[in-house]
């Protein structure tokens, strides 16, 4: 990129310094919000025995990676509404790209290793023990992590080549790909634009492979004669889903919508839905169904509030 910017321009969500201070305020509270849910399911995991297992395994690496994504953007946009600016450093907008990338990516290989975890539960349940053994959890999260790493490397590297003509202001609230090979030279992006292509086929494979898992997982859940069988099988099944569906939707929605709809306002919009609200209905979506987890996290309140009431009363 062309050297003479040493920062970028990125949207601001308002003008007016009453609706900068709401919006850092609705920040605030969803990052807060997404702070609290992943870190309890993140402490309970790793507290309860109970719940060592793959499925928790991965709801605890899923957790780390909602924290990281929601981290990377939320804080600099309510930095620059607090302090009045739309500056970040380039330095700064390089780091936002690659974790971006990195943290979704890698939130949604996880994704699709879960999709496989529910699979061999229901569908193969006598082999569960050995196809889903804690090297082999191991090894497929470090795979999840390790590609998206790789994956974000060589998009980052590949985008931050492209020299700009185009200025440097990002119609976005946080640093982007899209966004920022509209700053390219004409022509200069295409090499990038084929990265993206190959990353648009290998995550339609993944969600190929995720609907082919439930339509297996359904099949076998069907043909279970007990209404208590099935019920238990569906909620083990049902959260998993619905994050899925909010992860795939929404991105669908943010970079495949028809351009007749495209407008910095719904673009804000639709890119907040995507980077701001899974990271944080998460938590609340894989706690409203799941007994074990709520179980945990009750009683990890009891244990806090007991040891408060306790401390208070040694105290004075």
């Amino acid at each position: 990129m062309d050297s003479s910017y040493n920062q970028f321009l990125l949207l601001a969500f308002a003008d007016t310094r009453e609706l900068q201070l709401l919006h850092f305020s609705l920040f605030l509270g969803i990052y807060l919000a997404a702070l609290l849910g992943n870190g309890l399911i993140i402490t309970a995991v790793a507290c309860d025995h109970r719940l060592h297992t793959p499925m928790y395994f991965f709801l605890l690496s899923l957790s780390l990676l909602d924290l990281g994504s929601i981290s990377t953007t939320v804080p600099k946009s309510m930095a620059n509404s607090l302090w009045d600016t739309r500056a970040i450093s380039y330095s700064g907008c390089a780091a936002q790209v690659f974790l971006v990338i990195f943290l979704l990516g890698g939130e949604y290989s996880l994704l699709t290793v879960m999709a496989y975890d529910r699979f061999v539960a229901i569908c193969r349940p006598l082999h569960y023990g050995t196809l889903m053994g804690n090297r082999a959890c191991v090894k497929m999260a470090a795979a999840s992590w390790g590609t998206s790493f790789l994956h974000a490397l060589l998009h980052t590297a590949n985008t931050f080549s492209i020299p700009l003509c185009q200025g440097n202001t990002v119609d976005q609230f946080f640093c982007e790909i899209p966004q920022i090979l509209k700053l390219s030279c004409s022509d200069s992006y295409l090499r990038e634009a084929g990265l993206i292509v190959v990353s648009f086929c290998l995550a339609f494979g993944c969600f190929i492979f995720i609907v082919l898992s439930y339509v297996q997982i359904f099949t076998a859940v069907l043909r279970i004669s007990s209404e208590q069988g099935r019920h238990k099988a569906f909620s083990t099944c049902i959260p998993h889903l619905a994050v899925v569906s909010l992860f795939v939707s929404t991105g669908i929605f943010a970079y495949l919508k028809p351009p007749s709809l495209s407008s910095p306002a719904l673009n804000l919009m639709v890119t907040v839905l995507y980077a701001v609200v899974p990271p944080t209905l998460n938590p609340l979506i894989y706690s409203m169904r799941n007994k074990e987890l709520k179980d945990a996290l009750r009683k990890m309140t009891s244990w806090t509030i007991f040891s408060r009431l306790s401390f208070y009363y040694c105290c004075y």
